[in-house]
């Protein structure tokens, strides 16, 4: 489950033109000639390696044994998550034309899978909270998870959390590391799945999309500074779109895409000047396997295949063996006014975090 936040303010499209393009090179580096893959082949073989996953699951125990009216709500949610998992899988696989048409009979297992997993995802979050609830979906949905830099954290006091946004699990990665601020709130871009989770939607500050104008978007710019102000803390994702994983398309990709970061940090050091800046580094949540899975390589923009390899990773337990590490970086903090300065540190920060992420031998 990926949580996306719009950038503040706008770079030129040329900026993210060449950071795909950057992504783009490195994911050809070692990829497959597809030229001649039959897409129809291709296609039956992964249905045939979901159903094969998916065979057998039934109800989870909690909907035969809850109370009617629990049950009830919880095969509503069920149902609604099901539908927007299957809008999201067709949209990965560029066949919004066939959603209707029998192919979705075939992936309904693999949705309703996933809709279970994030139904009991939010009870727990309901029940034990949002630390222990993100960590049950990081082991479920991935190998485990992997902290480093923990004690860089504040325990108290106003604290923006920066991070990449690789996708995949790394919100929830992040939010399993920070159980020592139950005060977190997530800047997270408003999407069906996210309002189908009721009891994850509490502790967001939802961005309506763009098309929705410019005044949501300084709504809640505001609400993350009266929270910053009363002492909480908050996790954004600065660059507002899926990012390259370090540990898969490597460090240049991942510092230019961090070059584009949004520098609302500055109106928030500006507002709340006694807030600490943490950088954080996700990786290792993206399965290079399914990059380089023939399907993936039929869709034609580097974009479209990162969103079809997230599809893969969702429905296929074989892509989702890897741990997820979460770096956090030296928190930083505007001294006299100094914003300038402030930048200058998180940037030095985050690009010696990402090339920690990838080792010394990886470009």
């Amino acid at each position: 489950m990926a949580f996306e936040v719009p950038r503040a303010d706008r770079r030129s499209d040329r900026r993210s033109d060449e950071a795909r393009a950057a992504i783009g090179r490195a994911g050809r580096a070692n990829a497959p000639d597809v030229r001649h893959v039959d897409r129809g082949m291709a296609m039956r073989g992964f249905v045939q390696d979901a159903m094969r996953e998916v065979g057998g699951v039934g109800p989870d125990r909690a909907e035969c044994t809850a109370p009617a009216a629990a049950a009830s709500a919880t095969t509503s949610a069920l149902e609604r998550l099901t539908e927007i998992n299957l809008d999201d899988l067709f949209d990965a696989m560029g066949l919004t034309g066939l959603r209707h048409s029998s192919l979705q009979r075939l992936l309904r297992p693999s949705a309703r899978r996933f809709a279970r997993v994030a139904v009991q995802f939010d009870r727990l979050v309901a029940d034990e909270g949002l630390a222990r609830g993100s960590a049950w979906l990081v082991n479920r949905m991935s190998g485990g998870l992997q902290v480093s830099g923990l004690g860089h954290v504040p325990e108290a006091g106003p604290t923006a959390i920066l991070s990449n946004h690789p996708g995949m699990v790394d919100a929830v990665a992040l939010l399993a590391s920070l159980a020592l601020r139950p005060d977190l709130l997530v800047i997270a871009r408003d999407r069906p799945f996210l309002r189908a989770l009721p009891n994850v939607v509490r502790h967001l500050i939802v961005v309506p999309d763009e098309d929705a104008g410019h005044a949501g978007r300084l709504d809640a710019l505001r609400a993350a500074m009266r929270h910053l102000e009363h002492g909480g803390a908050v996790l954004t994702f600065p660059a507002g779109e899926i990012e390259p994983d370090p540990a898969v398309f490597g460090r240049l990709a991942a510092q230019e895409s961090a070059r584009r970061w949004s520098r609302s940090v500055v109106l928030l050091a500006r507002r709340v000047p006694q807030t600490r800046f943490v950088p954080a580094i996700v990786s290792h949540v993206v399965s290079a396997e399914a990059h380089r899975n023939r399907l993936t390589r039929l869709r034609r923009s580097q974009c479209d295949r990162a969103r079809f390899a997230a599809a893969l990773q969702v429905c296929l337990a074989r892509y989702r063996t890897q741990a997820a590490h979460v770096a956090f970086g030296v928190a930083q903090q505007v001294t006299a006014g100094a914003s300038a300065t402030l930048t200058t540190a998180i940037d030095a920060e985050v690009r010696r975090l990402i090339q920690a992420s990838v080792g010394s031998g990886t470009s």
